[in-house]
């Protein structure tokens, strides 16, 4: 799994340098693939400076997580306009799926805020660097309130920093075909919505994770103990499944487990 990692940052560092070259783009070194065929806690950023190749991750609650760059790059995702130690994030990324994933009227102290949708009907386009990072979207569909489809309703959110790619599903509806696959790229450690329901069935999503084929899976967006106890419960035997005891967790390629492995944060 290490070797397919090495091979698949080397292949798409060149295709990133073709994308930005072609587009004007900052550089993704995610992009290209290997074969794919194959309760809220107070929290407080820590003092304790990252290697350049670590980045600090920390689940605040529901699908919102801190990701801190060695460059002190902070982003919420999913962001509600609410942060535990009033904490203000350098990017705030949003869905809208429901209320609990944005807020219309975020802090004007945060320099960036990607709503992972667009109001015109056009799919939301991020592909920006802040700081030591690179951020992106691919865009999925939604259903609405009627039952129907909102196209390009959701993103997920790509976050390459530290040599790591990290994604964070949002609000996932549906199983991903081999061309948003494409666009994602690699992923190394991936935030994924367990509910079951209110996103869709785990089953599912763990088909999602099999495509994804990340190292490090960290499960969100679900109801209670019984629902993560069901998920982690078709995980096992695939996956090695592990549980913190602490909502952070510092992340480095070397650090990455050798097996896939679902790390379980506390607060949902």
């Amino acid at each position: 799994m290490r070797i397919l990692n090495v091979f698949a940052m080397t292949v798409g560092l060149i295709a990133g340098l073709w994308f930005t070259a072609a587009d004007a783009q900052p550089v993704s070194s995610c992009l290209a693939v290997a074969d794919r065929s194959l309760p809220i806690r107070t929290i407080a950023l820590k003092a304790a400076s990252l290697a350049q190749d670590e980045v600090r991750i920390t689940f605040t609650g529901h699908a919102t997580f801190l990701i801190e760059s060695a460059g002190g790059v902070v982003v919420a995702t999913d962001y509600a306009g609410y942060l535990p130690d009033g904490v203000i994030p350098t990017v705030a990324t949003m869905n809208r799926a429901h209320r609990t994933h944005y807020t219309d009227t975020p802090s004007p102290e945060i320099a960036h805020i990607l709503r992972g949708w667009s109001i015109d009907g056009t799919p939301a386009r991020h592909h920006v660097t802040v700081g030591d990072m690179v951020i992106r979207n691919v865009t999925t569909d939604i259903r609405d309130w009627s039952g129907g489809r909102i196209p390009d309703g959701n993103s997920i959110f790509i976050f390459e920093v530290g040599g790591l790619c990290i994604g964070h599903l949002g609000h996932l509806h549906h199983t991903l075909g081999p061309d948003r696959i494409a666009q994602i790229g690699r992923l190394d450690v991936v935030m994924v919505p367990v509910d079951g329901s209110y996103t869709m069935d785990q089953a599912s999503m763990v088909e999602v994770l099999r495509a994804l084929r990340a190292q490090l899976l960290i499960p969100m967006h679900y109801f209670g103990p019984d629902t993560l106890a069901r998920f982690l419960g078709q995980m096992k035997g695939e996956f090695a499944v592990e549980t913190s005891a602490s909502p952070t967790v510092v992340v480095s390629m070397k650090s990455l487990p050798d097996e896939p492995t679902v790390l379980v944060l506390p607060g949902h």
